[in-house]
């Protein structure tokens, strides 16, 4: 599962370029952000939401074709912050850095707090352990309660970082792909359990709310570039690898959802509180206990390879890229997503939905600007071209700043 930094790949990965670039980015893009979709969809309507994962789902089919050509255009290997810097100059490396940075302290966040939930549904808490919580002193033992699960992850992905190891990248993509095939194998097994009625009509009051949450479970920009290098010699597919790779997570999100929400409902997620309104720590509660079970260790373990894939992304951001010491990396990596988990300051959908709008909003818009000036300043031929794309490169530009003020006004308001 972990390998030493630098370690090349080996086998059937290593030979089958097209499968690996398509899996690639679909690995890349679904995430822990899939296990937030069904709560905030039905809250805010069936149809509704399933329609707003095929509009997102589709915009992000353009932006990341978008990347693929700026890829394409351009000689040698970056990554965004480098076809930023190129296309935008210094000030929009700048912003790229700041979004990438937000985007990934969002996410380490929501994977804390998501794994800490989902250990606790899966190992519950055990009586002897909760006596010696109730002998400390209120306020300590209800704190130690609450996130004992979360703080033993973080104390182990934490060491497993600081000694420069990471998972290795075809884990999560494992995990991701068994969770799906339990989630469905649930939704066959558990099919007459499945109530229509828990397929809400739509309710405006929450219009806003699945954006943001479903713009995070979509973003997978990060990976376009690593998709020129696994095609490093075949990049003609590289437009057919990302529109694959772009259209599975479209099904799967959807079939999820129907599932989910046909299981749980609107009812059973608003019992539960807001840190378990996680699909998985949800389906374990309501549904097939053992299904259940199984999705919520799948879950622990994409969120778990997830978490070090960004830890150490970071990571090395601050240590090379600003010259800091390693120690002062790991204390700034660490210490914000740790603060705002334990400190209870936001929840798994919370951050989700500020991440994806916010910080996946600013990258929209960035790569639709790099795209346009790509076009003239790029010093490579591309193997595909799109066209100017003026008109839905400014409904994205508009979309994804509305979306950062609703945000930002939801946020202070």
């Amino acid at each position: 599962m972990f390998k030493k930094r630098g370690a090349p790949e080996k086998g059937f990965f290593a030979q089958n370029k097209l499968l690996i670039a398509i899996a690639t980015l679909i690995g890349t893009v679904i995430g822990a952000g899939i296990l937030g979709i069904p709560y905030v969809v039905a809250k805010t309507g069936f149809l509704y939401g399933l329609g707003m994962i095929i509009f997102i789902g589709v915009v992000f089919i353009f932006l990341n074709l978008f990347i693929g050509e700026i890829v394409l255009r351009t000689k040698g290997k970056h990554q965004l912050t480098g076809y930023a810097e190129k296309y935008l100059g210094k000030k929009g490396k700048i912003v790229m850095a700041i979004s990438m940075t937000l985007g990934n302290y969002g996410a380490l966040t929501a994977y804390l707090i998501g794994e800490g939930e989902a250990l606790k549904s899966i190992f519950g808490m055990p009586g002897w352990l909760a006596y010696i919580f109730s002998s400390l002193p209120l306020a300590l033992g209800h704190f130690l309660q609450e996130n004992m699960y979360l703080l033993l992850f973080f104390i182990v992905g934490f060491t497993i970082v600081s000694r420069g190891l990471k998972a290795a990248g075809k884990t999560e993509l494992i995990a991701i792909i068994l969770l799906i095939v339990v989630v469905f194998l649930t939704g066959i097994f558990s099919y007459n359990d499945i109530d229509k009625t828990n397929y809400t009509p739509f309710n405006p009051a929450f219009l806003f709310l699945p954006y943001g949450v479903i713009l995070f479970a979509f973003i997978g920009s990060p990976g376009i570039p690593e998709l020129a290098e696994v095609l490093e010699h075949n990049k003609a597919k590289m437009k057919k690898a990302i529109i694959i790779g772009s259209i599975v997570p479209i099904i799967i999100y959807v079939l999820f959802t129907v599932i989910i929400v046909g299981l749980v409902g609107l009812d059973h997620f608003e019992l539960l509180e807001p840190n378990q309104r996680i699909a998985t720590v949800a389906l374990s509660m309501y549904s097939s206990p053992y299904l259940g079970l199984l999705a919520n260790f799948l879950a622990v373990l994409a969120m778990f390879t997830s978490f070090l894939t960004l830890g150490i992304a970071l990571l090395e951001m601050y240590h090379y890229d600003y010259k800091l010491s390693r120690p002062w990396s790991l204390l700034l990596t660490f210490s914000v997503p740790l603060l705002i988990a334990v400190g209870g300051f936001s929840t798994f959908i919370a951050v989700l939905g500020f991440t994806g709008a916010f910080a996946g909003g600013l990258d929209g818009i960035l790569l639709t600007l790099m795209f346009w000036k790509a076009k003239y300043l790029g010093n490579r031929k591309p193997e595909f071209s799109l066209g100017k794309m003026n008109v839905i490169g400014w409904i994205l530009i508009i979309m994804f700043s509305v979306g950062i003020l609703q945000q930002v006004w939801t946020s202070l308001f």
